[in-house]
């Protein structure tokens, strides 16, 4: 979660909302990514696709078996989805987004019966760090 977390500060340093995400196959860490959807003008440019975006290319196909991923926020239904397409086995969340997460604080798209895969989910890991970093994102860009 510390390198999820060096992510997020990466995209705080460039305006955007801080969220950071690392994805660990084999305890080897093969894809990293922080939210770009400013910079790149594209709003699935999400940390967590970019990582599996990575990750997918560094194994060489989009099925990210026996991985792990590691994210500051609770992935929203896009990412949620695409975490399910990709087959990643476990997310570790460091805290929830009562707004927009997909993952247990408004819907549990991982966990639905009806999919043809789910996925374990990991709560509160650095919880306070990942959720002062938004913090702080948040009162900045209103002090702005």
């Amino acid at each position: 979660m510390r390198l999820a977390l060096e992510e997020a500060y990466k995209a705080f340093s460039t305006y955007e909302v801080p969220v950071g995400a690392v994805i660990v196959n084999n305890g080897k860490v093969i894809g990293r990514g922080y939210n770009k959807r400013e910079t790149l003008k594209d709003p699935t440019a999400h940390a967590e696709m970019i990582a599996i975006k990575e990750a997918s290319q560094y194994l060489g196909g989009w099925r990210l078996l026996n991985s792990i991923m590691y994210v500051t926020i609770e992935p929203c239904s896009m990412c949620a989805g695409a975490i399910i397409n990709s087959r990643i086995d476990r997310v570790v969340i460091g805290a929830k987004d009562p707004k927009m997460g997909c993952c247990g604080s408004i819907i549990n798209l991982v966990d639905n019966p009806s999919f043809n895969h789910r996925v374990d989910i990991t709560f509160g890991i650095l919880e306070e760090e990942c959720s002062q970093i938004m913090k702080d994102f948040f009162k900045k860009l209103r002090n702005r």
